[in-house]
């Protein structure tokens, strides 16, 4: 069926069919991280007389049922105890231990109303709350503050110790702290008696909330057989229990709150808030060590923290082939010392690589043009024969060295590399605030004047003109005059470094296009006046 198709019929169905391919294989192997079976907790909990299990709201991790309110560890903030200051940060912590807000000071970071970023929510879970699991216990733990041992510490230096201590009626609640200049920290949960009791992550950050398309926020849990789960808000269906945990985290798309570093046996669960959002929080012992990072997903800290850490900044399933870009891209940036120059740089590495494809690709085009008229004169011979059209098709593409589908292969190379370097600059947080020339002051924002789009849209219709056609459908055409006006709109809310991306990728294939028309001019004159030298050598 194919070999009746036109080439550039082919090209279409390639295109598509590459789409429906990535979409998918996405839905039919998502990734799945180890999850423990809630009816083996129920089977355990109902052997070993834990609980008593209800037909509606039964908490199967915890033994007993929680309020809704527990849950969600929405408890109305108390008065700040301690502030951990940095150049980058300021940190507070409150009466019920938890940290209650985080500012960060980067002017990358001042939002639209002019103020500094805060990552901590108001409400909702915050960082280190501590939830037991006997209600009236919990009750006097909600309602008697914790004291520091210090009001206030600056760690642009040397990191810093803190104790907060609280201390019930029968039992004392100790948490030893060491923050670091870089933003995360150590701590050491310890009770005087044994008791159950859970320490949560806190609710996702909100600094970003404004809607870019592929951007998950939610939380996340990374195992140690290499397995990522994600929870999007609002896709939250019921209480989810993890073990093997190396990370657990609650996201946007800039920044985290994540704790890690515990034992593998330690059973991570993620919940749902009142809006159908995840809350994570975990199952802590007597004595409980981990860390923790509260901070922008940036990977060059990240990954002197801990490598593991890293799996926070999510590209999704194209993850094998945009982190690798970004240490390209990281690796530029310390040649040029600007991420505009780098993502310019990166498109070049990208195009000479791809250039024996591409050229291949376009000289098949070109071939493909100047047999047009001698295919069509096979098509009028032997249009009521279809095999012996087919046949001697076949027969003059492989005399001439011609490639129907030849044409196809740059642009399907082009789709996952597109996808994988939008992924990666649209989940860079380097590339907030990063300024490339004059007006674009913010590769991570779309441009305000339209200028890069507008810029984009003129590159691809230069390019489409220089490229060689043999349109048979007009249909066809027409489609193909206005997709750069299409995609001009579908690039104007796109963010400035996935657009300069795109203009500098099409500003290579006009250099390469008009290379390659030129050759396949002169070689074409060459084998006329070759002709013509072997005609007149006859005469």
């Amino acid at each position: 069926m194919l070999d009746k198709l036109s080439a550039n019929q082919r090209l279409i169905v390639a295109v598509v069919l590459s789409v429906i391919f990535f979409v998918a294989y996405t839905a039919i192997f998502p990734p799945v991280a180890k999850e423990v079976a809630q009816d083996a907790k129920i089977n355990k909990a109902q052997s070993s007389g834990e609980t008593k299990l209800s037909s509606d709201s039964v908490d199967v991790e915890t033994g007993h049922v929680i309020s809704q309110k527990d849950k969600v560890a929405d408890i109305e903030s108390k008065n700040t105890i301690l502030t951990v200051k940095n150049k980058d940060f300021i940190l507070k912590m409150d009466t019920l231990g938890r940290i209650s807000s985080k500012e960060l000071l980067e002017e990358k970071f001042r939002g639209a109303d002019d103020k500094h970023a805060q990552i901590i929510p108001p409400t909702g879970a915050k960082p280190l709350y501590v939830r037991f699991l006997d209600d009236k216990l919990n009750a006097e733990a909600s309602s008697t503050p914790y004291t520091s041992s210090v009001e206030e510490v600056t760690v642009d230096g040397e990191a810093q110790k803190v104790r907060l201590t609280q201390q019930l009626s029968t039992l004392k609640v100790t948490k030893d702290i060491t923050f670091y200049a870089d933003g995360h920290y150590d701590i050491v949960v310890s009770l005087s008696e044994d008791k159950r009791y859970f320490v949560y992550v806190g609710k996702r950050p909100q600094v970003n909330e404004t809607e870019q398309m592929m951007t998950a926020k939610g939380a996340l849990v990374y195992t140690d057989d290499k397995q990522l789960a994600i929870i999007e808000d609002g896709d939250v269906e019921g209480r989810k229990t993890f073990t093997g945990v190396e990370l657990v985290a609650s996201f946007d798309q800039y920044t985290t709150s994540m704790m890690y570093g515990f034992s593998k046996d330690t059973n991570v669960m993620i919940d749902r808030d009142n809006d159908d959002n995840p809350v994570a929080y975990f199952d802590a012992l007597q004595t409980m060590k981990f860390h923790g990072y509260v901070g922008p997903k940036t990977f060059k800290t990240l990954n002197a923290i801990d490598p593991v850490l890293t799996n926070v900044i999510e590209y999704g399933w194209f993850t094998f082939a945009s982190q690798p870009l970004f240490l390209v891209l990281s690796w530029l940036h310390g040649i040029f010392g600007n991420w505009g120059w780098a993502i310019i740089g990166l498109t070049a590495l990208i195009r000479m690589i791809l250039y024996p494809l591409t050229y291949k690709g376009m000289m098949s085009m070109q071939k493909m043009k100047d047999l047009a008229p001698k295919l069509k004169e096979l098509k009028e011979k032997y249009k009521k024969d279809p095999q012996r059209l087919n046949a001697a098709t076949m027969d003059m593409y492989k005399k001439n060295g011609a490639n129907p589908l030849g044409g196809c292969l740059p642009m399907l190379m082009q789709i996952p590399v597109f996808y994988a370097i939008y992924r990666l600059l649209l989940n860079s947080v380097e590339l907030q605030g990063a300024s490339w020339l004059l007006w674009v002051d913010d590769l991570s924002r779309m441009d305000p004047y339209y200028i890069m789009p507008l810029l984009m849209g003129a590159s691809m219709f230069l390019q489409q003109r220089m490229t060689p056609t043999n349109f048979t459908d007009p249909m066809q055409e027409k489609i193909m005059k206005y997709l750069p006006v299409i995609f001009t709109f579908f690039f104007v809310t796109f963010p400035s470094g996935l657009v300069l991306y795109w203009f500098v990728n099409n500003l290579f294939s006009i250099a390469q296009q008009f290379i390659v028309n030129q050759q396949f001019k002169n070689m074409k004159d060459a084998e006329i006046a070759l002709a013509k030298s072997s005609g007149k050598k006859n005469d």
